[in-house]
C-alpha cells in the first residue's frame, strides 16, 4: 500500500493524487473549448437568406399537410377537414406566394448549405403589432446542433430591421423540444389552452 509519509521512495501518494486530480481538470478544460469552439464556428456556417421559389414550392408540399397532421393531433381539426382548411390558411397568408405582403421566408443555411427555413409575418394585425414566427423547421439530420438556436438569432435582427421591436410564436404543448428552445432564447408563455377528453363508463 502506498503511504504518504517522509523517506518513502518515489512520489507520495498526496502527490500522485494532486496529479490526477490536476489531469482531470484540464481535460475538463479542454472539454469545455472543444465545444465552445464547435458552437462558435457552427454561429459562423449559419446564415439566413431568401427562400428561392423553388424552395417556396418544396415548403408549401411540405407545411401543407405537416400543419393539417399538427393540427389533427392538438385535437384542433378532424382528420377529413384538416388538410383543405391548412391549403386554405396558408392560401389567405401568403395570397402572393414570395410576395405576399408583410410575409418574409427564409432559408437557413449551414456552411452554405440550405438546411431548413423561417417564415415571419410582420402584419401590424397579428400578434399586437408584434412579428409573428409561422414556421421554424430544420432538417432531422441537422437538429441539436444549435443551428435552430442561432437561426432565430439571426432572425431578430433581420426583425429590427423591419421595424419590429417584438416577437411571437405559438407552439404545440406536446412539442416539448421546441418550447425548451424558444424558452431558452427568452420567449415567455403569454397563453395556455388546456383540453381533456371525456368518455362516458358504465
Amino acid at each position: 500500500m502506498l503511504r504518504d509519509r517522509p523517506g518513502w521512495p518515489g512520489v507520495g501518494l498526496s502527490a500522485i493524487l494532486g496529479l490526477a486530480g490536476r489531469a482531470a481538470y484540464l481535460d475538463a478544460v479542454r472539454q469545455q473549448t472543444r465545444a465552445l469552439l464547435r458552437r462558435e464556428l457552427t454561429t459562423l456556417m449559419i446564415s439566413l437568406r431568401s427562400m428561392t421559389e423553388e424552395e417556396f414550392q418544396a415548403f408549401l408540399a411540405q407545411s401543407v399537410p405537416e400543419y393539417a397532421s399538427e393540427k389533427i393531433k392538438a385535437g384542433n381539426w378532424t382528420p377529413e377537414e384538416a388538410l383543405g382548411r391548412s391549403r386554405k390558411d396558408h392560401a389567405t397568408l401568403l395570397p402572393e406566394g414570395l410576395a405576399s405582403p408583410r410575409q418574409h421566408l427564409y432559408t437557413i443555411e449551414f456552411g452554405g448549405r440550405p438546411v431548413g427555413r423561417l417564415w415571419l409575418s410582420v402584419d401590424p394585425q397579428t400578434a399586437g403589432g408584434a412579428g409573428f414566427i409561422y414556421d421554424l423547421f430544420v432538417a432531422e439530420a441537422f437538429r441539436r446542433q444549435g443551428i435552430a438556436a442561432e437561426a432565430m438569432r439571426l432572425l431578430e435582427k433581420e426583425a429590427l430591421g423591419l421595424g419590429v421591436s417584438g416577437l411571437s410564436l405559438h407552439v404545440f404543448g406536446y412539442n416539448l423540444a421546441a418550447r425548451a428552445l424558444y424558452q431558452k432564447l427568452g420567449y415567455e408563455i403569454t397563453n395556455i389552452n388546456m383540453s381533456k377528453a371525456l368518455s362516458f363508463k358504465a
